[in-house]
């Protein structure tokens, strides 16, 4: 199972900063995901809100206003693939505004870095996989009745770079997860919070998982690879 720190490993550091990505790495995560927003001087910038604590529209800021109301530098989706070129990067699509700089940034690093882009927009996904050389995946918020009802809109034989699924935990079902897996996607899930639901993502043979605790689950590995019990 491969961990991947959510936003960097940021439990002494800004969230989304080349500082949080360089803990991640020393932490020993596999990857790192993170969000990429469009600021108004068009830059693909790496904040996760839509709306600042200040109140304020992060598209509607140039990145030097977003600095200076979050306080911490905010670093280009360019900046962090240059910086950190060994590890897996999941790039999370906010917003339709940021697809074609995205893409193009992409474009750019697809060849030397391994990178997975996933979004809640479906379609922004299917985009990235005709345009990209790259992994895609379809980020699920709710339980679906059947696999076939959220891929109706896609055929995958046709996008095999659409193959990842990543699950919001809440919504865990070992059933539609063994479908998955046997339709040939691979499966991630998001925000599992104590060691008891970092140990069941491996007992459920998740194949990797985006926390906000990436120690915790690590120890879950350990535990499992050294025939603990």
């Amino acid at each position: 199972m491969l961990v991947l720190a959510h936003r960097g490993y940021h439990a002494a550091v800004p969230e989304n900063t080349l500082a949080a990505f360089e803990a991640a790495v020393t932490a020993g995560a596999n990857g790192i995901e993170t969000d990429v927003r469009i600021s108004r001087d068009g830059l693909p910038v790496l904040i996760h809100d839509r709306i600042l604590a200040s109140g304020q529209v992060t598209a509607e800021l140039a990145r030097g206003e977003i600095e200076r109301v979050t306080g911490h530098e905010v670093p280009t989706l360019d900046e962090a693939l240059e910086h950190f070129p060994g590890i897996l990067w999941n790039v999370e699509i906010k917003t339709l505004q940021a697809l074609s700089t995205v893409i193009k940034v992409l474009e750019k690093h697809q060849a030397g870095r391994r990178i997975l882009v996933t979004s809640f927009r479906h379609d922004l996904v299917a985009i990235c996989a005709s345009s990209l050389k790259v992994n895609c995946g379809l980020v699920l918020a709710h339980r679906p009745q059947t696999l076939g009802s959220v891929l109706a809109d896609f055929n995958c034989n046709g996008n095999p770079r659409i193959n990842h699924i990543v699950w919001d935990y809440d919504v865990l079902d070992g059933g539609l997860l063994r479908q998955a897996a046997i339709d040939g996607f691979r499966n991630f899930v998001y925000g599992p919070v104590t060691k008891a639901e970092h140990d069941n993502c491996l007992d459920l043979g998740l194949d990797g998982v985006i926390t906000d605790y990436p120690l915790l689950a690590q120890n879950a590995q350990a535990v499992i690879e050294g025939g603990v019990t």
